[in-house]
């Protein structure tokens, strides 16, 4: 059958459709070399195959090859490799989501499009859904770990802050509070994953472990470099967003869960018990007369 006349602003749509598949086609089949579950190699090599059949199907309208995206080939691959597969993938695709409203304008025009592209994107969600990733399967433990250690660290600092008025006492007494806190954290969550019937109770323990000690690094790093308590609370204070920013954002993407709603329960939960022990160490010194 005959193909319709393009105008050239339809032909430069297509290009950039053409654009996109094959620089996801390189993400997909770069990853699918270098990771070692051999099922998640083998499930980017789908989705990207997938691309290819995309990309060659809009050639044939275009009548043009279209060279990748290099920048996005190269962000999106170390992103997956740094951060996991799952994540990577899903904020490709989530960056995708306006594309939508251009593919309904092509099927205007093209009316073959549809069919291929829902097939196409219905295939490639539940490719991805099937990628396996052991990080994640973690996440409860991860969130343990960072809940507890920015509830705890940043009321302790806060209420050590006035208490004591020396950045140096603050960031010792710190550390050994957040490193017993973090080993009686993992502890307990081998007991409890244990006592549940997990198998995996030690790795649950190790993964809650690690994001206690972490965190707690972090907060107390502005104490072990600045002299001026107040300026060190600001940048602890500051360091705990971020934390629960970065976290939040990077479950919401890699789980599809809700990000504004998870990130205000922990924002407002970490914050108000620092406010609240920071008023108790304020009280202390006022009324114990502590003077450090």
């Amino acid at each position: 059958m005959q193909k319709k006349q393009l105008t050239q602003q339809q032909i430069k749509l297509i290009k950039g459709f053409q654009k996109n598949e094959i620089t996801e086609y390189y993400i997909y089949s770069r990853l699918s070399r270098k990771i070692k579950n051999e099922e998640n190699a083998e499930t980017l090599k789908r989705i990207g195959d997938d691309e290819m059949r995309h990309y060659m199907f809009w050639k044939e309208y275009s009548g043009a090859d279209v060279k990748p995206n290099r920048w996005k080939v190269f962000k999106f691959y170390w992103i997956a490799r740094f951060l996991g597969i799952t994540f990577g993938i899903k904020l490709m695709e989530k960056g995708e989501e306006g594309a939508q409203e251009a593919y309904k304008k092509a099927c205007e025009f093209i009316p073959e499009a549809k069919q291929i592209v829902e097939d196409e994107d219905d295939h490639e969600k539940q490719l991805i859904d099937m990628l396996q990733e052991k990080k994640l399967e973690y996440v409860g433990s991860i969130v343990l770990g960072l809940n507890d250690a920015l509830v705890e660290l940043t009321g302790t600092l806060a209420g050590l802050t006035f208490a004591l008025q020396n950045t140096h006492l603050i960031a010792i007494a710190g550390l050994i509070t957040g490193i017993a806190a973090s080993f009686s954290m993992a502890a307990s969550e081998y007991l409890s994953t244990k006592h549940e019937g997990g198998e995996n109770a030690l790795s649950s323990s190790v993964y809650t472990g690690l994001a206690y000690i972490v965190t707690v690094v972090v907060l107390i790093l502005p104490y072990a470099l600045f002299t001026n308590y107040l300026v060190c609370l600001a940048l602890t204070m500051s360091f705990a967003i971020l934390i629960i920013l970065f976290f939040n954002y990077y479950i919401s993407v890699a789980k599809d869960l809700n990000f504004k709603k998870r990130f205000w329960e922990m924002f407002t939960i970490s914050m108000g018990v620092a406010a609240f022990t920071f008023g108790i160490g304020y009280l202390i010194r006022v009324f114990l007369g502590v003077d450090v």
